[in-house]
């Protein structure tokens, strides 16, 4: 069992979007979501910083700091990635369609 917080409940209570820097999203194949995709967090250079399982509708989040990430989804609809910039706190989306 992975030990990442559940990513289907809100923001934890007491988050400042002020202040924090949340990337969130959902892994989804032809448009429906995909559950339980590993969902990786790659900095810019491409290294490996975390990694989540999305929840039962495709939800991921990651807590981290300003720039441009890498979001990696492996799952058994396929897999893909996307590029998310972070230029500051506050909560940035993206949606990160698998293929097989």
């Amino acid at each position: 069992m992975c030990g990442a917080p559940d990513q289907a409940v809100a923001l934890p209570p007491g988050t400042d979007l002020t202040k924090e820097t949340v990337l969130a999203g959902r892994v989804v194949a032809d448009g429906l979501p995909v559950p339980g995709a590993f969902v990786r967090l790659l900095d810019g250079t491409g290294e490996f910083t975390a990694e989540v399982v999305a929840s039962a509708v495709g939800d991921f989040r990651f807590f981290a700091a300003p720039g441009t990430w890498t979001l990696r989804a492996l799952s058994r609809a396929g897999n893909g990635e996307t590029v998310l910039s972070a230029d500051g706190p506050g909560l940035h989306q993206a949606e990160v369609a698998v293929a097989s």
